[in-house]
C-alpha cells in the first residue's frame, strides 16, 4: 500500500511539473503583435452631381484615361453621340497621365466650359 502511494504521488508530481512546464513554455513563445496601418480615417462621402434636365446646349466632355487601345473606341463613341444628339457638343480629351493621377488642369475646363462628364476607366 505505501507502494502504491508512493508511486501514485510521484505520478500526480511528474503531471503536475510537466504541465508547469508546458504552460511556462506556451506563454514564452507569445508575442503581442500591432497592426502597422493603424486606424485609417474616415472616407468623406461625396455626393453624385444633380442629373441634368436635359443635353441640348450643354457641353459634354469625354475623358480618355489613356487606357491601351480605348483612343479608337472613344473616337467612335463621340462619333456615333454627335449623330444621335446633334445640339451636344461633344469634347474628347486625354486625361494625363494614368487614371489614379490628378489632372487638375483638366478638371478645371471641364468644371469652367463643361456640364458633364463621361470617364473612360477601361477594362
Amino acid at each position: 500500500m505505501k507502494k502504491l502511494v508512493n508511486l501514485l504521488l510521484t505520478g500526480v508530481f511528474l503531471v503536475a511539473s510537466l504541465s508547469v512546464a508546458f504552460v511556462s513554455h506556451a506563454q514564452e513563445g507569445k508575442m503581442m503583435v500591432l497592426n502597422p496601418l493603424g486606424a485609417p480615417p474616415p472616407i468623406p462621402r461625396v455626393p453624385m452631381a444633380p442629373r441634368l434636365d436635359t443635353l441640348t446646349g450643354k457641353t459634354v466632355y469625354i475623358v480618355d484615361t489613356q487606357f491601351p487601345g480605348t483612343k479608337p473606341f472613344l473616337e467612335e463613341m463621340q462619333k456615333l453621340l454627335s449623330e444621335k444628339f446633334p445640339k451636344v457638343n461633344w469634347v474628347l480629351k486625354d486625361k494625363k497621365g494614368a487614371y489614379f493621377d490628378d489632372d487638375p488642369k483638366l478638371w478645371a475646363e471641364i468644371k469652367e466650359k463643361g456640364q458633364a462628364a463621361i470617364m473612360a476607366i477601361g477594362h
